[in-house]
């Protein structure tokens, strides 16, 4: 006896459908899985023995070959086990075959026939619709997170035994039907509380130059670097980055819901998407691989994880070059490119860089203390800096002072996120009302686009062609001051980029100046 039942996989962040196929024959009991299963898909055998005989059925004492297609993908993980054990039941007589025609089945089994969650499973029921599929059958504990693939019916199971006494209703699979209880009021209390989340910009103390650019950042999304000895409040900055920039959209929700489903970090029982910019911080000791992904079959890293968010690299430089190089594709791209021996991957990765460094190892090159007095030498601040490339330093369009705060900015009153966030708001709102003359946003321009795109006033032209000059920055520098000095005019809700916005956002380059003065 044959059958076959339709399962999936997630291969880098999308989803791939997995033929399952299963055929009984008269010879010695044994189980066979071909179509290069990895460990996790041949220990499945046992799981599926023992939840088939827990759970009331018969196992076949007959010779099974399970055939996973397309047989030259590596498969892995345990999403298959459902499926097999469907497969086997379908295929000795037990359940009834037209009970899962057009069906996906997704779910990992355990020994005493229970039900268990699997990452990826919103990847893989986007691409089962997008195939055609129309039902699914997959762990009760994921069917929230496949709800939010609307136009498809969802059975939940939370036992192998279900399927069972499902199999006698009269209406089959009823009551396994899963409906999403969600309401209007319940979707906004989760879209809200950003600024809860990641804490207010109220809480730091001065630093009142430090939050206008990281106003511009958000506007504009600008990789910046806050420079500044330790304790001046560069992670406190950092971390408050993403409770001011605007939502999600439901598009770029959907991306990053689908990539954390994924890597199987996705918060358990979400009743949405995510729609909260996410924020990731790996520590500094982390490989180039763990930044930008890897694996026989690679997994996001963390360029990945923060996609549509914010990377946060704090003390920069202690980070090994080998990791930090690697993140020139993705700041240049918006995207991470890995290949394998069989397939290419391709993983999105369009984030915000957020780092921060002292200005020389002992943190007080420049703030010097009674307390505190630097005690480097030329050739040490020289190697230091040196530990950030320059290919990468030109990638980050905004060098931020973050100076020691004097003893009355506690007294001074700063500018709140609710304050900071409505000032975004509006400058993206006015940004994306220009848009419409050029018909991209002003991150994706390059070359003589962008600079068709920025009108620019003659004072405007001729600051920026003497600073393209004086400075000696290269021409992705200038396209990039270009770029911030266009956000700076959003702010101000200007047409015309003038001046005075071109020499803000060149005052924002002052690494370049004092290494190019090294």
């Amino acid at each position: 006896m044959y059958t076959q039942i339709s399962s999936g996989s997630v291969y880098g962040v999308e989803g791939r459908m997995i033929a399952v196929e299963v055929d009984i024959s008269s010879g010695l009991p044994q189980v066979n899985i071909v179509g290069l299963p990895d460990p996790a898909v041949r220990e499945s055998v046992e799981r599926v023995r023992a939840a088939i005989k827990n759970c009331g059925f018969a196992f076949p004492m007959e010779r099974i070959t399970v055939n996973l297609a397309p047989a030259d993908l590596r498969k892995e993980g345990t999403a298959f086990d459902l499926a097999i054990a469907v497969g086997i039941l379908v295929a000795s007589g037990q359940l009834r075959a037209e009970l899962f025609k057009d069906m996906i089945v997704l779910g990992e089994l355990a020994l005493n026939g229970e039900v268990r969650a699997i990452p990826g499973v919103l990847a893989m029921v986007e691409q089962a619709k997008l195939r055609g599929n129309t039902k699914v059958l997959l762990p009760h504990s994921n069917a929230s997170e496949a709800a939010c693939i609307e136009g498809l019916e969802l059975f939940a199971v939370t036992h192998l035994l279900t399927l069972k006494e499902s199999d006698t209703n009269n209406v089959a699979w009823e009551s396994l039907r899963y409906y999403s209880l969600r309401s209007q009021e319940e979707l906004n209390r989760m879209f809200v509380g950003s600024i809860h989340q990641h804490g207010d910009f109220g809480d730091v103390l001065g630093q009142h130059h430090a939050k206008r650019a990281l106003m511009i950042a958000a506007v504009g999304k600008h990789n910046v670097l806050m420079s500044g000895p330790p304790g001046t409040g560069k992670t406190m900055l950092a971390k408050r980055l993403p409770g001011i920039m605007p939502p999600l959209s439901e598009d770029e929700a959907l991306q990053v819901t689908k990539i954390y489903s994924a890597a199987g970090k996705l918060p358990g029982g979400i009743p949405a998407l995510l729609k909260e910019r996410q924020f990731r911080s790996p520590h500094h000791t982390i490989s180039a691989a763990g930044l930008i992904g890897g694996g026989s079959i690679p997994r996001p890293g963390e360029v990945t994880l923060a996609h549509r968010g914010v990377l946060f690299l704090d003390e920069l430089p202690e980070f090994t070059r080998a990791a930090l190089e690697v993140l020139r594709q993705p700041l240049e791209d918006r995207e991470v490119t890995i290949a394998r021996s069989r397939a290419v991957f391709r993983f999105p990765a369009h984030f915000l860089l957020a780092a921060s460094m002292n200005p020389c190892p002992c943190g007080y090159y420049g703030h010097d203390s009674e307390e505190h007095r630097c005690s480097c030498s030329e050739v040490t601040l020289s190697r230091y800096r040196a530990k950030i490339s320059g290919p990468l330093l030109d990638r980050i369009d905004m060098h931020i002072e973050v100076p020691r705060p004097p003893a009355t900015a506690s007294l001074q009153l700063g500018m709140t996120s609710a304050q900071m966030k409505e000032l975004v708001f509006e400058a993206v709102a006015f940004s994306e009302g220009r848009k419409g003359t050029h018909g991209k946003p002003l991150t994706d321009l390059a070359g003589a686009s962008l600079r068709r795109a920025v009108l620019l006033t003659k004072e405007a032209d001729e600051l920026l062609r003497l600073a393209f000059d004086t400075l000696g920055v290269s021409l992705r520098a200038h396209d990039r001051i270009l770029k911030l000095a266009r956000t700076i005019a959003d702010m101000e809700q200007c047409e015309r980029v003038d001046s005075p916005h071109v020499a803000e956002a060149i005052g924002y380059r002052s690494l370049d100046r004092k290494l190019h003065a090294l």
